[in-house]
């Protein structure tokens, strides 16, 4: 099962002592707070969990797999993760 936002503010409800509004309030902050960073280019930084990186593609050539019909494909931006060697080691159980 997956982490959604809910499940996060429940936990910054219950670990907080935040009433639930403002712990919804306080998610949704930080999450504004990064998707700003990274719509301007920024890489983010989160020690000892990971650092997401704003990477330019190229256009280039591509194929429908299914009609297998040659396409371009425009130049975009996308997010790299790369988690920190402190997660890589948690989730390898190495601690």
């Amino acid at each position: 099962m997956a982490l959604t936002k809910e499940k996060i503010i429940d936990s910054v409800y219950n670990q907080a002592g935040l009433s639930k509004n403002q712990s919804r309030r306080v998610v949704e902050s930080l999450l504004e707070t990064m998707k700003k960073s990274l719509s301007k280019g920024e890489s983010l930084l989160i020690s000892g969990f990971g650092k997401f990186i704003v990477k330019d593609k190229a256009a280039r050539k591509g194929r429908n797999p299914q009609t297998r019909k040659d396409l371009n494909l425009r130049a975009r931006r996308v997010i790299v993760f790369r988690t920190s060697g402190v997660l890589r080691r948690k989730i390898n159980h190495k601690d």
